[in-house]
């Protein structure tokens, strides 16, 4: 949310007109409090003192202010301004999902569903929404059930330069940086250790697709440190000497993973947008992803489909089969047909416009003031 906020406010003032961030400052937290105290003191200030000084500023504001919201999570303060010309970004509404227990692979505790219904509670009073997919605008329609003046879908843009790099190069480039092997090929995953990104499953793929393949390639999965389950899956699959867990690389080394890799696995049980599917496409890299939306919206006609891996345990060994068959065909595709892949998916790739999506939510923004 920081970098999206920051991509907001700089693509703002780049057309030309004023910003203010206005965020939870420390008041309470200046306080020296033990350690397991300081996310409770640190509540005090987002939601006691920070809708205070919101108010405050609101006297000073001119007319013709519009209040952006970069997250609808930020829900609580939507009712302070809800009087004023204002717009909400909506991202995803898994917690929301999750918490009337409509996801069973994310439960939710008691505490965490009170403070799901208390950001809903905030954010059904706005009027203005910009959705990151057509999912999350479906999500948003049913959640806040009608009473809407506006409700827009703006696709995000990318915000890094990917692009076509010789793959060779690449793979070079990368094992300097991680002493790994990578002449050869290998497979890719990059995200993090959110629920819906099911890094587990990459691993059960992968290792179905080793069981049957040989010699296979190497598996990078990319983001921050594995979690202890992920680990442990690893540690527990007859290939783990080829899985390679790397967290702490910059920008540019995800980039040049991208571009050096045969094929990229994105196997989300849910997602609001799914930047790495754009990611991977503009940088050549043919992705397999799941057969659900939004993946699906983001992907396009250029992706290589899985279904989503099941909640019965005992299903998915033969979910990763088949999806092993998936990435089978992917990785055996012939020069002109990966061709014709990676072609597909660089146009596909062009969608996301970070330029083209901020003229469009600055659109938005004018009709929203001038309606006010």
């Amino acid at each position: 949310m920081p970098r999206f906020a920051a991509m907001l406010q700089s693509g703002m003032v780049e057309r030309g007109h004023d910003v203010e961030v206005w965020t939870s400052e420390k008041f309470f937290l200046k306080i020296p409090v033990p350690a397991p105290l300081r996310k409770w003191v640190g509540y005090l200030d987002q939601y006691l003192v920070f809708p205070l000084q919101i108010r405050n500023r609101l006297g000073k504001s001119s007319r013709d202010t519009l209040f952006v919201f970069a997250d609808q999570a930020l829900g609580p303060w939507v009712p302070v301004v809800s009087g004023r010309p204002h717009v909400i970004h909506c991202h995803d509404f898994l917690a929301q999902r999750s918490a009337l227990g409509e996801i069973p692979e994310n439960p939710t505790g008691r505490t965490g569903k009170w403070y799901q219904a208390y950001i809903r509670q905030g954010f059904r009073q706005g009027r203005n929404f910009i959705s990151v997919s057509e999912k999350t605008r479906s999500d948003l329609n049913r959640f806040v059930n009608g009473g809407v003046e506006r409700s827009e879908m703006v696709y995000n843009g990318l915000n890094q330069e990917f692009g076509l790099v010789d793959p060779s190069y690449a793979r070079t480039e990368l094992r300097k940086l991680t002493s790994i092997d990578l002449d050869g090929g290998y497979l890719l995953h990059v995200g993090g250790n959110q629920w819906y990104k099911n890094r587990i499953g990459v691993i059960e793929i992968y290792n179905a697709w080793r069981a049957g393949t040989n010699p296979g390639l190497p598996l990078l999965m990319i983001g921050p440190k594995a979690s202890g389950d992920l680990q442990a899956m690893r540690d527990a699959s007859p290939f783990r000497d080829d899985i390679h867990l790397l967290a702490g690389l910059d920008d540019v080394a995800v980039r040049l993973a991208y571009a050096g890799s045969a094929a990229f696995i994105f196997p989300s049980l849910a997602e609001g947008f799914g930047w790495p599917i754009a990611e991977a496409m503009a940088s050549g890299c043919p992705v397999l992803t799941t057969d659900e939306a939004p993946m699906t919206e983001v992907a396009g006609e250029a992706a290589f489909l899985i279904p989503r891996r099941p909640q019965d345990e005992s299903q998915t060994a033969t979910w990763a089969a088949r999806s092993a068959d998936v990435l089978q065909k992917l990785v055996s595709l012939s020069d002109d047909e990966r061709k014709n892949v990676v072609t597909r998916g660089i146009a596909n790739a062009k969608r996301f416009d970070s330029a083209a999506a901020l003229d469009q939510i600055a659109r938005i923004y004018s009709s929203v003031l001038a309606g006010r």
